[in-house]
């Protein structure tokens, strides 16, 4: 089965757009707003809506166009299709069975990535794609979707480790670093594998994975180099070494206890990770990762600093509030990180049209 054409991706692009619309709302109301009653029902599946359904199409979707065959397209239109199962109220099987499909056709494709090239970094993605299927797995068997986060975030932290992996080749990386590096996704894995069994000393292991990770990223990662550079390639960095400060300082929570389910820091452990770790590498791949899937020209503007500054004091005004255990501060800051994820994709649109306007289209 043959690549599909850039036109026949942005159904699978429009699947992710509305879990990511209905995630977001859906975070919101488990933060006390009034949003629409479909996304307020769904409150519940806010991290299900952001992690599998949103982000697991859009790296199942990424990853299909890098591998160029029809049948990966399955993973994101399985993840795509799960989200919408979540916002319409379908039985909970179908969306965790939905859900494991993706994982197990991300699974397959990186196993075919895989085999034709066996390097450390496409062995750390596919790691990342079988702690997806893990997760998932984990939800159907155990019911409680709490089992499956730490896989998520291990699916999330891995990918993005993995493909900074790939960068790494451009500079000289000493051995004993190369050792660490296998020794930290180790430890994540380890971690979020004990974590079924003792929850508290595995998300713990867990934690010292992410903060030894984030160091590792700062130590090692192209980006300290090309943040004294201009343009894309300057924004592109300080979005990374930003977001490398996220992990790090939720690594830090998680040592404390904050990934147990129940802590008072919980939601400032969590959001560390998915919004100013995860969002961070979004915003600052973007530019890169849209024209390739949807072949349209969006070019670097110095606006986009407005969004990705946005993203971090409102998550500062959140991680206050839940570590002061303050609602008020939660619930405001929860409101911009919203606006803030509204404003760069009205960034994206605005600086598209504008190409477009002006002859950029790609071919």
């Amino acid at each position: 089965m043959k690549d599909l054409r850039p036109g026949a991706r942005l159904p699978l692009l429009v699947l992710g757009a509305l879990s990511l619309l209905g995630g977001v709302l859906a975070g919101l109301a488990r933060l006390g707003w009034s949003v629409p009653d479909t996304t307020a029902n769904a409150a519940a599946w806010h991290g299900a809506l952001m992690i599998p359904a949103f982000l697991g199409t859009v790296i199942s979707l990424e990853r299909a166009v890098a591998l160029a065959r029809g049948w990966a397209y399955l993973a994101p239109a399985a993840a795509g299709a799960g989200g919408i199962a979540l916002l319409a109220g379908a039985p909970g099987r179908l969306p965790q069975a939905l859900f494991a499909a993706a994982a197990a056709t991300l699974v397959a494709a990186s196993v075919e990535v895989l085999r034709r090239l066996a390097t450390s970094f496409t062995l750390v993605l596919a790691l990342g794609a079988l702690c997806w299927l893990i997760g998932n797995v984990a939800w159907i068997v155990d019911g409680n979707l709490a089992t499956a986060v730490p896989w998520w975030l291990a699916f999330l932290v891995l990918t993005i480790a993995g493909e900074r992996l790939e960068l790494t080749r451009f500079l000289p990386t000493p051995i004993v670093a190369q050792r660490l590096f296998v020794a930290v996704v180790c430890a994540i894995v380890a971690g979020a594998a004990a974590a079924l069994r003792v929850p508290e000393a595995g998300l713990v292991l867990f934690a010292a994975g992410l903060l030894a990770l984030a160091a590792w990223l700062m130590a090692y990662d192209l980006a300290r180099h090309n943040a004294r550079r201009q343009g894309l390639t300057r924004f592109i960095a300080i979005a990374l070494l930003s977001g490398y400060a996220w992990l790090a300082f939720a690594g830090l929570l998680g040592i404390a206890g904050g990934f147990m389910p129940g802590h008072p820091w919980r939601d400032a452990a969590l959001h560390a990770v998915a919004l100013g770790f995860v969002f961070s590498m979004i915003f600052g791949h973007a530019l890169i990762i849209l024209p390739a899937v949807a072949r349209i020209k969006i070019p670097y503007h110095p606006v986009f600093y407005l969004p990705l500054a946005a993203l971090h004091a409102s998550l500062l005004l959140r991680v206050a509030g839940s570590l002061a255990e303050n609602f008020t501060l939660r619930h405001q800051g929860g409101l911009v990180n919203a606006l803030a994820l509204l404003l760069f994709i009205g960034s994206l649109l605005g600086t598209a049209l504008r190409a477009r306007r002006n002859g950029g289209r790609q071919a």
